[in-house]
């Protein structure tokens, strides 16, 4: 069992300078992204004030809005409208390219589009993030480095317990290793941060880290499916045509009638928050309806409806329960690596985590360097004793 130990250690301690650094950039990077889809919002609309006209005054009609965006913006294409169930929000149109405009959803006067600044800011921690800066075709390469980082970082999770594993099983050992001890430093502070972090932050950080080998691997995402018994779905191809509700700039989308369309989407979930529609580009295709009953990050709370858009009837409704098992989990996990899948609370407990995974990183490293200044002391003491005999 010693031996075995010594092996886990070790194993764990090469990880951990081998891939330390990329897993601080990493978890320093997910601290900054805890909150982002937060203050990218309230970026976009902080100065835009939503004024209704009198108590119970209705919106415009979806394609009087979408209408008059292209009055106002006749070079830029809507490609889906979203509008929120909190009447002072305004309505959000999604443009090619990842822009959006924001619309008053009762005058329709558009206001302008989003932060460029802070958008900016977290697409450069996210390019850090996933592919540690690099842009292009250099991309695959960073991709592939924070994959392998996140493989060993998953074992160092998992060996980190094991390690962590206090050998006698009292209340007084438990405590050296899983509570922070004051009047100490230096290498016995490294140590006791590294234990006591690694024992709280283990579950977050488990789940965080697991989802990210997940995202970063096909095989691993296919992984999920199979274990829940389902054939892995297909890949999508890259380059493909245009999909659905994709607008080119020179083209008038089909708006007759989409209102009666909203109005049967605003029934199929009475506490929706938020509708998001595809804007169709043919008087003949089916409209797509994403509802949101959750914050925008909890996929068990939205569902996708499809509508006839001649008759105005249901095609298809597919909420989260209706799932596979394997889909079901990899949505989890997709959102379970932000924490958003649970809220607020959900992202707070990441950011915590991925903290922790960098002063885990920190302490680490720290206590290596410790381990190799001690034993190339010990080597210089025994040549000199070597050398004085």
């Amino acid at each position: 069992m010693k031996l075995f130990r010594k092996i886990i250690f070790w194993c764990h301690l090469t990880a951990g300078v081998s891939a330390g650094v990329v897993i601080l950039l990493m978890s320093v990077t997910g601290v900054l992204l805890t909150y982002e889809r937060q203050i990218i919002r309230w970026a976009d609309t902080r100065d835009y004030s939503v004024a209704r006209p009198a108590d119970g005054a209705r919106r415009l009609p979806a394609e009087t809005l979408l209408a008059k965006v292209r009055e106002s913006r006749p070079d830029a294409a809507a490609s889906t409208l979203t509008l929120y169930a909190n009447p002072d929000e305004p309505a959000s149109v999604g443009l090619p390219g990842g822009r959006t405009l924001f619309v008053d959803p009762y005058t329709g006067r558009v206001f302008g589009e989003g932060s460029t600044g802070v958008r900016a800011f977290f697409r450069g921690v996210t390019d850090w993030h996933r592919w540690l800066g690099a842009g292009g075709e250099s991309r695959a390469a960073g991709r592939a480095v924070t994959g392998a980082a996140n493989l060993l970082f998953l074992f160092i999770v998992v060996s980190g317990f094991y390690l962590w594993w206090p050998r006698e099983l009292t209340r007084k050992h438990f405590r050296q290793v899983a509570w922070f001890r004051r009047g100490i430093s230096g290498r016995a502070r490294d140590f006791n941060w590294h234990n006591t972090v690694g024992f709280w932050m283990l579950v977050p950080l488990f789940v965080v880290v697991l989802s990210a080998v997940v995202i970063s691997y096909t095989w691993a995402s296919n992984l999920v499916y199979r274990v829940a018994g389902e054939a892995p779905p297909a890949q999508p191809q890259r380059g493909g045509p245009q999909g659905a509700g994709t607008q080119r700039p020179d083209a008038a989308p089909a708006l007759e009638g989409l209102e009666r369309l909203w109005e049967r989407a605003e029934r199929q979930e009475a506490d929706w928050r938020s509708i998001s529609m595809r804007v169709p580009d043919s008087a003949a295709a089916p409209v797509v309806f994403n509802i949101d009953r959750g914050d925008g990050g909890q996929p068990q709370k939205r569902g996708q409806l499809t509508l006839d858009r001649a008759t105005a009837e249901v095609v298809r409704w597919e909420p989260y329960a209706s799932y596979s098992a394997g889909r079901r989990m990899r949505s989890w996990l997709r959102f379970a690596h932000t924490g958003e899948v649970y809220g607020l609370a959900g992202q707070t407990l990441a950011g915590l985590a991925s903290a922790g995974g960098a002063l885990l990183v920190y302490t680490g490293l720290a206590l290596a360097f410790r381990r190799l200044r001690g034993w190339r002391a010990k080597r210089s003491a025994r040549v000199s004793e070597v050398h004085d005999v």
